[in-house]
Order: C-alpha cells, then structure tokens, then sequence
C-alpha cells in the first residue's frame, strides 16, 4: 500500500513526501489516530470513504467553465465617455482621459467617482454646493452625445442663462438609462479651457 504523507512543520509551510508502507506496517488504515503534526492520506490509487455512505455530484467543471464564457461575451450596457482637460499638455496636445459608466447616473457622481477634476480651484467643500445646482461651480461643455443627456432642469436655466447651449451644470445633467449605450464627449472647465471647438450646425 502506498500513501501520501502531509508532515506539518512549525513555520506552517507543509513538506510532502511519497513514502511506501512495507508489508510490516500493513495494519495502518485511515483510522488509526497519528500525532498532531502528521497525517496520512490514501494515495489516488486507493479508494476513498466517506462518512454517511455515498457522495453524490452536483456539476462538472466543465459545465461552470461554459457557463462563465457565456456570461463573459455579453458585457452590461455602458456609456463610454471622453474627458477633455482645460489645460492642454506640454505637446500642445488635448488631455483626455476616457471613462465607462452605466447610464441612469447623474454627471457629477460619474465624474467624482471616476477621478475626472470637476470643479477645478473650487473643489473645497465649502466653495460649492455639493450637487445642489445652486452655486454654478460644476459646469462643463457637451461636445458630443447632447442626445444621451437629460433636458435642461430650470436651475440650469437660471444660472447658465447667458452661456453657451452646450454648457450644463453636471449636478443637474442625467446621461441616459440604465439601458442606455453610446458616447459622450465632455470637456472640464469650459470656461478656462485653452482651446476652442468647433461644432457641426
């Protein structure tokens, strides 16, 4: 007969070895009671017994394995958006930095939760509302995907009355559903943006 001996050592690392009984040591079973630190198991080759009788499966591997290939090529409704710094790099380049977020959300939570620089000089607590749509401080530029954004609410109105039609407040903007899938083109900081763009009418 031959086992598999597990030897447990202090430094809680596990030395395995193949050892092979003689015919001598021929009454060592699975039950007999060993020291704390040593265990013996069956090798693969030898059939195991359970207590209670028989084990019944469930699934195969192989089964979870195509299961999970399925799930994976079906990726959940996402908005995809671009993020145009205000300040261009030292090439003279755009600074954009790309995000994905599920729709139904509102701008600025995407926008904080992602690490986008929303408020500039004005991200101290007490220098903006805090997504009240009272203080003006949050306000960006769509570029593209003005279809995929909520109409203007009458706190927008009010305070971007003399801006822009592409300037929104993102505390007041909602991008799409939570179906919703596209793109979306946005640049921080409008006001102090070192670039202009230029639309399509």
């Amino acid at each position: 007969m031959s086992t598999l001996n597990l030897i447990n050592s202090s430094s809680s690392s596990a030395l395995v070895s193949r050892t092979s009984l003689s015919s001598s040591s021929s009454n060592l079973n699975c039950n007999t009671k060993l020291s704390t630190n040593s265990i013996i198991l069956p090798l693969p080759n030898r059939r195991a017994t359970f207590p209670g009788g028989k084990v019944r499966a469930v699934g195969s591997v192989t089964e979870v394995v195509e299961s999970e290939e399925t799930t994976s090529t079906e990726e959940p409704p996402s908005i995809d958006f671009a993020f145009v710094n205000s300040v261009l790099l030292p090439d003279g380049s755009l600074d954009i930095h790309t995000r994905s977020a599920c729709g139904g959300q509102k701008l600025r939570d995407i926008m904080l939760d992602t690490n986008i620089e929303l408020y500039g000089p004005n991200a101290r607590p007490l220098l903006n509302c805090g997504g009240g749509g009272t203080c003006g401080t949050c306000i960006v530029e769509v570029v593209q995907g003005k279809e995929l954004l909520s109409l203007r609410t009458d706190k927008e109105k009010e305070i971007l009355c003399k801006k822009p039609k592409t300037w929104r407040l993102a505390c007041q903007t909602t991008v799409g559903k939570p179906d919703s899938r596209g793109e979306v083109v946005i640049q921080q900081l409008p006001e102090w943006r070192a670039h202009e763009w230029s639309y399509e009418r």
